[in-house]
């Protein structure tokens, strides 16, 4: 019986790849065999050095996803230099903190057009490539607060709960064209996105009590997750949010 989380041959793209989660993600999709396109404003290079240590083939492409802007050279320069686009990570995304009666609309702006709008747009134009080949996994980067309110982020509460939706909807259209669409809500991950919560004494003791697992995440703690979803293993998964919490939501 063949590997079903083999991805040998298979052609990732990978938004914010050039540390924590997307870079985890990228180098565990390598590992079970993917070439991938590492997406974002930095250049990635321990993250490309790292999947080229595996063999496997691996482009930058410089690229901000704070607009739609570079949607269409995303999928065109990655299907011109491997071939097609078979996995889509859409780990890209920002955050700013404030309360909700003092947000402003320019950050709100900001974060849902990062991390909801151009979601949107590379998922399409990437299905627009997936269905052409007769399939495609599509993976979102939800959060806890896909399913819970959070506290004095308003407008990354409500993209990451409209990720958790488009993730339904974009399975419901397209899961009869070959594409799984679902996504993985982490937990509480120790990256550059959470540092302000670690360094916070009283925030970081409220967080750890509550993870039954009791420390934070390893941005590791996702590639498994990441693989099963890229994979023929999750062939009949779609629409479906997998939360890698420790335990959070069962507490």
């Amino acid at each position: 019986m063949s590997n079903p989380f083999d991805l040998a041959g298979r052609v990732a793209v990978v938004t914010g790849a050039n540390t924590g989660i997307g870079q985890a993600i990228a180098i565990a999709l390598a590992r079970a065999g993917a070439n991938v396109a590492c997406v974002g404003r930095s250049d990635p290079a321990e993250t490309l050095a790292s999947i080229s240590a595996l063999g496997r083939k691996a482009i930058y492409i410089k690229a901000d996803l704070a607009s739609i802007e570079p949607v269409a050279r995303i999928v065109d320069e990655t299907t011109a230099a491997m071939g097609g686009i078979d996995i889509l990570v859409n780990n890209a995304g920002i955050i700013r903190r404030n309360d909700a009666i003092n947000f402003t609309e320019e950050d709100w702006d900001a974060v849902v057009d990062t991390n909801l709008k151009s979601v949107f747009f590379l998922s399409q134009a990437a299905a627009k490539v997936m269905m052409k080949a007769g399939r495609g996994k599509i993976i979102h980067i939800a959060s806890m607060l896909t399913f819970q309110g959070g506290v004095r982020v308003p407008s990354y509460t409500a993209a990451k709960s409209g990720l958790g939706g488009l993730t339904k909807a974009m399975a419901n259209e397209w899961c009869a064209k070959g594409i799984n669409v679902n996504a993985i809500a982490p937990g509480y991950i120790a990256t550059n996105n959470t540092s302000a919560l670690q360094s916070d004494e009283t925030r970081n003791r409220q967080i750890l009590e509550r993870i039954p697992a009791g420390r934070w995440g390893q941005p590791d703690d996702l590639g498994g997750a990441a693989v099963f979803l890229a994979s023929s293993a999750s062939n009949y998964v779609n629409g479906h949010v997998l939360a890698v919490d420790g335990g959070w939501l069962a507490r």
